[in-house]
C-alpha cells in the first residue's frame, strides 16, 4: 500500500483556517474554482483537467505508468468533488476541523429540515455500502442535505475514511465510528434517536 500521508495541506486548507474561518488573506474559493470541484462528482480520479492543478496528494510513479492512482488519490478527488458541492452558494466555511461526519449526520437528523425517518435511511445506505462508488452516490445526497442545513465537516477526516473504505478491514472501523457518532451515547430528554446502523450481511 503507498505511503499516506495526513498532514498534507489540501485544497480546502488554502481558504479556511484551523478554527473553520476563512482565511483573511485568500478569502472565499473562487466560484471557478468550486465548479471545477463539482465537475469532479460521479467521475474518476485524474480525468477532469480542470482538477489536477487543485490535487494535493503526490503521485504514485508505478501506478501513473500505468495510468492508475492511488488510494490516497482517489480519495483525495472524491473529498474535493463532495467538498464543492458542500461549499456551493454557502457564505460560511463548510469545512469545519473536528467535526466527524456522524457528528454532522447527527446534526442532520436533529435538525427537522427533512424527516428522521429519510436522513436514517440515507445514513443506512450509506453506512452498508461495500463499494466506494456506491458509498460516494449516498455521501453526495447527504452532503447536499447538509449544505442546505449550513451544516460543515471535516474534510480532511473524510478525506481519511473514503480512504479507508477502500479496503475491508478499515471500512468496518470507519462504520463503526460512523455508527457511534450518528447513534450517539446519550440525547437531551425527549429527543428521538437515529435508527442504529445495521451491519451489511458481507463486507
Amino acid at each position: 500500500m503507498p505511503a499516506t500521508n495526513d498532514r498534507l495541506p489540501r485544497y480546502w486548507g488554502r481558504y479556511i483556517t484551523s478554527d473553520g474561518t476563512w482565511c483573511a488573506k485568500e478569502g472565499r474559493p473562487p466560484g471557478e474554482e468550486l465548479a471545477a470541484l463539482r465537475a469532479g462528482l460521479g467521475r474518476e480520479a485524474g480525468t477532469v483537467p480542470a482538477l489536477w492543478p487543485l490535487y494535493r496528494s503526490p503521485v504514485d510513479d508505478g501506478l501513473a505508468r500505468r495510468g492508475e492512482v492511488s488510494d490516497e488519490q482517489w480519495a483525495e478527488h472524491a473529498a474535493l468533488a463532495l467538498y464543492g458541492l458542500h461549499q456551493q452558494a454557502r457564505p460560511e466555511p463548510m469545512h469545519q476541523p473536528g467535526i466527524r461526519l456522524g457528528q454532522a449526520l447527527r446534526r442532520l437528523h436533529r435538525s427537522g429540515a427533512f424527516t428522521q425517518e429519510a436522513v436514517d435511511r440515507r445514513v443506512n445506505a450509506a453506512a452498508s455500502a461495500t463499494q466506494v462508488s456506491a458509498l460516494l452516490t449516498h455521501l453526495r445526497g447527504l452532503v447536499t442535505q447538509l449544505r442546505t442545513i449550513g451544516q460543515p465537516l471535516d474534510y480532511d477526516l473524510l478525506l481519511r475514511d473514503i480512504r479507508a473504505w477502500q479496503r475491508p478491514d478499515s471500512r468496518q472501523r470507519v462504520r463503526r465510528s460512523w455508527g457511534l457518532d450518528y447513534y450517539g451515547w446519550s440525547r437531551p430528554e425527549g429527543e428521538a434517536s437515529p435508527a442504529p446502523v445495521p451491519a451489511p450481511s458481507s463486507v
